[in-house]
């Protein structure tokens, strides 16, 4: 399957085909033409013209890329890539990296996918297996005896027996609370999910280490969704003493908390709420909303670039050992704080 013949099969041309799999990031002007790049490139399993590769790599890089490999997703948090924005756009740079290491994807599977009764046991041609996500221990253990190989790419460490890559969500929920701290806020709200959740640890370790009490009123328990982010704001808006910042647990409840926040205030000229807002993930959308959202950034390139390669180096028995890669997170300042 050629660049050329995505094209035809989309009506795109061949060079924004070759910039939609070769950049994560790229978006055409339809946005729904890049979603169609993409998944006919999927369909049709495209992995990069073998001869260019060999030219740009050198013989010898191009070498240890002569096997295709085929690996299978799971989505262990959600059921679909829709609903999480970081998890989509995580997912797009693993599809460039896998084109890149002559790889194709497989099956997207979901954990109701490999538990339900009718699936029974989950049947694959795939070498290794991608899971984005907390994962159930028990799939997991599953899924060990049924792939060559298999990587788990989360927020959270998992203490799984096989290789993982994280950005430790606790540390980046500290890195927020502190930085809004350090504007001198000490009434900081908390939005997202409380259940055994490393970013509300995150949160709560934070204001114990600056001596600032818990108040329960300013935690709201949510899915981390936008509507969950939209809803949250009318509940912390009904207390007596309102926080002067939150922290949503990541950014796409954050920008349904903007967007309640906008619409409330625009209806008034008294009493207008803005308390600084702070979240994690760095999704794309974050930098393109008004205003711009004050985020940790998590790093997607880098945790689908490592967690292939391990992948890869496990399938080609380059090592034995369970290993875990921890990236660092970045705060990234912008105009809600």
């Amino acid at each position: 399957m050629s660049i050329k013949k995505i094209a035809e099969l989309t009506g795109a041309s061949p060079s924004t085909v070759s910039r939609v799999l070769n950049h994560p990031d790229y978006q055409c002007q339809n946005p729904s033409m890049t979603e169609r790049i993409r998944q006919t490139a999927r369909k049709m399993n495209y992995v990069p013209n073998p001869n260019a590769r060999n030219l740009k790599l050198g013989a010898m890089a191009s070498e240890r890329l002569t096997k295709r490999y085929v690996i299978d997703i799971l989505l262990a948090r959600y059921d679909s890539l829709d609903k999480d924005p970081f998890f989509s756009e995580l997912f797009r740079c693993i599809e460039t990296d896998l084109h890149k290491t002559n790889c194709s994807i497989g099956q997207i599977w979901n954990v109701s996918d490999i538990t339900s009764e009718k699936q029974g046991e989950k049947q694959s041609k795939a070498d290794g297996l991608i899971i984005l996500g907390k994962c159930p221990f028990e799939i997991v253990d599953r899924m060990i005896h049924q792939f060559s190989g298999l990587i788990a790419i989360d927020r959270n460490p998992m203490d799984y027996k096989i290789d993982e890559v994280i950005c430790n969500g606790s540390k980046a929920a500290f890195m927020a609370v502190d930085y809004l701290i350090g504007l001198g806020h000490t009434k900081i709200a908390y939005i997202g999910d409380c259940n055994m959740e490393a970013r509300y640890m995150g949160y709560y370790e934070c204001l114990t280490s600056h001596n600032i009490p818990l108040t329960y009123n300013y935690i709201i328990p949510t899915n981390q969704t936008k509507g969950d982010g939209y809803r949250a704001f009318h509940e912390i808006k009904s207390n007596d003493k309102l926080p002067t910042a939150v922290f949503c647990a990541n950014d796409i409840t954050a920008i349904g908390f903007l967007s309640a926040m906008k619409e409330s205030n625009g209806r008034k000229r008294k009493h207008i709420y803005t308390p600084a807002v702070i979240s994690i993930d760095d999704i794309q959308e974050a930098s393109n909303i008004s205003p711009l959202l004050t985020t940790v950034r998590i790093p997607k390139k880098d945790m689908a670039h490592f967690a292939i390669l391990t992948l890869l180096d496990r399938l080609r028995k380059g090592h034995r050992e369970t290993v875990r890669l921890e990236l660092p997170c970045q705060l990234m300042i912008r105009e809600t704080s």
